[in-house]
């Protein structure tokens, strides 16, 4: 296997990082709330702090990686990475556990969207569809083994998943991408980010995430408290998700190389938004998991196709338009257990139909998307402003 080959197969396995610290903390909630003796919407700040952390960094994070090199900034944060998680580990109160998540929001930040601006130029363009989806396959894979070993884990001790973590993270400090520091007249300009179809792309990231395709922690929490699973088996039913994502990556890849990011973004869309919907109406977990896999699908097409966006929308600084726009999805993740926790707690239908409905408006900006000219076009009247 050539060193190219080599490379992209180490992207592909760093990709797990991500979800994997992401998914801990929802299949462990009430096993948080006994252990620091806080409420739900409180242990709930553990997603939310990470994801806004997370999103807040990607606005500029994707940019500084590329000015200073992906190789030694994805080494540094995936360092970052495993101390927090031994921080999260140490914990004596909610508050320094939300802290070490913090962090660990912040060092996927410098990560994630320099792993995929790296395969995106490791790859060639009529395969680049493909191969997002060979990579949300290894996320696939983070997510099923993070409710998996946190479900587990939190029936003995939920410190035992973040360990995990830490071991996970150091394990991958030696396969950074490759990619040297990029100073002066070569740094990534900013100025490209700047255009209707990178704000496009930023309202389809928020709205999404906000609604269908970010909803796992609310089916984690309504398996437990209204159907009444138990922690392993409520991160069982989240790993199936992941399992989704690992089995139809590379066939949804091809998809959307075959009809375009934004077309098969709508079909996401759709889709996602009315088995959400109908999540809220089930009574039984034997009605719940068929259509929480194909809900599960729908959330893998969408992240392929929004990912093959934004990797070619500013190809001159392809590491700052993807953080750009995972910055305004992973906002959606933040400020959604803050609208519809609450919602849920009255009425679990009301809070899985509103997350449904509020796809409306990611087809209406996919929709606007798809009217504008190639993604190239604009990138090239605006680089050399």
């Amino acid at each position: 296997m050539s060193a190219t080959r080599w490379r992209i197969w180490a992207i592909y396995v760093g990709a797990m990082l991500g979800p994997f610290g992401a998914g801990l903390v929802a299949p462990m909630v009430p096993e948080l709330r006994e252990s620091f003796g806080a409420s739900t919407s409180a242990v709930g700040l553990g997603i939310t702090v990470y994801h806004f952390v997370f999103a807040g960094c990607l606005l500029v994070s994707g940019t500084i990686g590329e000015r200073f090199g992906r190789r030694r900034v994805v080494q540094l944060f995936f360092g970052l990475f495993a101390v927090s998680s031994i921080l999260a580990t140490l914990a004596p109160t909610l508050a320094l556990f939300l802290g070490a998540r913090a962090l660990q929001g912040m060092a996927n930040a410098f990560v994630t969207p320099l792993l995929i601006a790296g395969l995106a130029e490791l790859t060639p363009p009529d395969q680049l569809g493909r191969s997002l989806g060979i990579y949300s396959s290894f996320q696939g894979a983070g997510t099923f083994l993070a409710p998996s070993v946190a479900g587990l884990a939190a029936d003995v001790d939920w410190r035992l998943a973040f360990i995990a973590n830490a071991v996970l993270a150091t394990a991958l400090i030696p396969w950074a991408p490759p990619g040297e520091p990029r100073a002066n007249a070569a740094a990534p300009p900013m100025r490209p980010l700047l255009t209707p179809r990178m704000g496009l792309l930023a309202i389809v990231g928020i709205t999404s995430t906000t609604g269908a395709l970010g909803i796992g922690y609310l089916v984690s929490i309504h398996s437990r408290d209204v159907l009444g699973l138990s922690a392993t088996r409520a991160g069982l039913l989240l790993a199936s998700a992941g399992l989704v994502t690992l089995a139809l990556g590379p066939t949804l890849g091809t998809f959307v190389d075959r009809i375009g990011g934004a077309s098969a973004g709508i079909a996401a869309a759709v889709l996602g938004g009315v088995l959400v919907a109908l999540i809220g109406q089930v009574t039984s977990v034997g009605r719940l998991v068929p259509i929480w896999l194909a809900a599960a699908a729908a959330t893998a097409l969408g992240l392929v196709a929004v990912q093959a966006l934004a990797t070619v929308a500013v190809p001159e600084n392809r590491g700052g338009a993807v953080s750009a726009v995972l910055s305004f999805r992973f906002a959606g993740y933040a400020i959604s257990p803050l609208i519809w926790l609450p919602i849920h707690a009255g009425s679990p239908g009301a809070a899985f139909a509103g997350a449904g409905a509020l796809m409306v408006l990611t087809v209406v900006a996919l929709s606007a998307l798809t009217r504008l000219d190639s993604p190239r076009q604009p990138v090239i009247a605006d680089a050399d402003v």
